[in-house]
Parts: C-alpha cells; structure tokens; sequence
C-alpha cells in the first residue's frame, strides 16, 4: 500500500515540476485553472485530488488557509516562488464557494476540475 501511494506522489511530484518549466514565474502571472489542467490533476481521480489537498494543507486543518495558498507553488518546488498577494486572494475567492476564508477539501476538487 505504502509503495503504491508513494508511486503516485512521486509520479504526481514529476509532473509538477515539469509544469514549473511552461509557466511564467513573474508575480501576476499565476493561473489556477491552467496549473491544474497542465499538471494533469484537473483529470485525476478524486481520491489523487483528495491527496493534493492533503499536500497542501500543511497544518492539516482539514482546511486549506490564506498562507498556505501564499506557498501553493513551494509545496510542489522548493525553488518556487510565492504567490503575490493578488495571486492569492484571487485563488482563495476562486476556490471559497461558501465565503469562510478557507477552502476545504470538496471546494478544493470543485476548483481542480472546473
């Protein structure tokens, strides 16, 4: 089970980082919408979109906050910049359909696969 899951984050790791070398690293310039479909996790299963929350969510809170979208591209590189402020609110507001600040896990895959 271990090897399996493990398989997949590596895989999913790789395609991250591959995706770092299409898009442009100015401030502004960050697209949700084209991240998730050039990365391939727009297609992946809910439970792959359910383990990118996970990722992301790094209090595990169960919920994804305002800093930690601020660092959404440092999860997958370390070497990544952080979003502008702009690039985050803009995020958040995209992701948050029920206006508590935060986006939780079924708000997260409503984002993934719009």
């Amino acid at each position: 089970m271990f090897s399996t899951c493990f398989s997949h984050y590596c895989t999913f790791m790789c395609v991250i980082h591959s995706v770092f070398a299409i898009f442009p690293t100015a401030a502004g310039s960050f697209d949700h919408t084209k991240f998730f479909k050039s990365c391939g996790l727009a297609g992946k299963s809910s439970d792959d979109v359910k383990k990118a929350f996970g990722i992301i969510d790094q209090d595990q809170s169960d919920f994804i906050e305002e800093e930690e979208l601020k660092l959404f591209l440092q999860n997958f590189s370390a070497s990544a910049r952080a979003l502008s402020d702009a690039e985050t609110k803009a995020f958040l507001k995209a992701g948050d359909s029920d206006g508590d600040g935060k986006i939780g896990v079924d708000e997260f895959a409503a984002m993934v696969k719009a």
